[in-house]
């Protein structure tokens, strides 16, 4: 029984041999299973690939892969799933903020014939405004998108031979992994852990890529924004027809002998706030069908450990 740790890495120069070590002492030693390592530095500009050549060279059960730039997380992991060969496959993060001992419990679970194993965190030793963001976050995927989402939420799973086949054929850009995994819908079971405080390097997960995933998930999982759109074009209608109405009567009467400018003014910003609103929402939809219409690759390998790469 062959079982794949896929990692993604991206400026962990530092993390790499600790982690290492830390599968060797955890994972490894475990020789009822087949273990294959498979580590996709997703264009780090520090010394990431070296330190994975190292590793790779002491240990024939490596497979590195390098990006030709930054892809993103998605494309790292997707990378590391078509290359991996194993029965099942393990999407670790590089950080060591989860115990890697979580690994054979997900092993475990698999084994008793669930295709999915979420590890689920119940609890962070992290900052408050991370840990808020990242809650606030599942909630609204939950209520919005996915209501099979954990919340506490998952980077750490374990997929079945059929699930890596089944995220192939899927082949959708800017969209987020964890969603299609939930979307696809394959008995599914959940461990939990605490995530741990990060003790080497800094967090590259900046504030403009958790963005970029709050709209990933919410464009590719939920009708949301297009319903938000058609609930405040509805309420701008029926007000701007009152608003009609109202000018229409009162200019009948006889009770308005100069229209105001100023409210006139306020009434078209307003409008015109809404019209420019509305078509942000409609591009990004169409930025999305363009982007996916052109068939571009997800990732670009430029450097590997295999002497046939493509």
């Amino acid at each position: 029984m062959k079982i794949s740790i896929v990692i993604p890495v991206y400026f962990n120069e530092d993390n790499l041999k600790p982690l290492y070590a830390d599968l060797c002492k955890k994972l490894f030693i475990h020789t009822d299973y087949e273990w294959e390592l498979v580590m996709v530095d997703d264009g780090s500009q520090d010394k990431s690939y070296s330190v994975l050549e190292e590793l790779a060279a002491q240990d024939k059960r490596s497979h590195i892969y390098s990006l030709s730039r930054n892809f993103g997380s998605h494309a790292a992991i997707l990378c590391g799933l078509t290359k991996c060969t194993g029965d099942c496959a393990v999407v670790k993060a590089a950080d060591l903020q989860e115990p890697t001992e979580l690994v054979l419990d997900m092993v475990d679970s698999w084994q008793q014939g669930n295709n999915v194993v979420l590890a689920v965190r119940k609890d962070r030793q992290e900052g408050k405004g991370q840990t808020m963001f990242a809650n606030l976050y599942y909630w609204l995927v939950r209520k919005a998108a996915l209501p099979q989402m954990p919340k506490g939420g998952f980077d750490v799973y374990l997929l079945d031979r059929k699930v890596i086949n089944v995220l192939m054929q899927l082949d959708e850009k800017n969209s987020a992994l964890t969603g299609q995994i939930l979307w696809s819908g394959f008995r599914t079971d959940k461990v939990y852990y605490t995530r741990l405080q990060r003790e080497i390097g800094t967090s590259r997960w900046t504030f403009k890529k958790k963005i970029r995933l709050v709209a990933d998930t919410l464009f590719s999982f939920s009708t949301l924004p297009i319903t938000i759109v058609s609930i405040i074009g509805t309420f701008s209608c029926i007000g701007a027809a009152i608003w009609a109405i109202i000018v229409f009567i009162c200019k009948l009467s006889g009770l308005i002998e100069v229209s105001g400018w100023t409210a006139l003014f306020m009434f078209n910003l307003f409008s015109f706030g809404i019209t420019m609103l509305t078509l942000g929402i409609l591009g990004s939809y169409l930025w999305r069908t363009f982007d996916a219409s052109r068939n571009r690759v997800s990732f670009i390998i430029e450097k590997s450990n295999e002497v046939n790469q493509i």
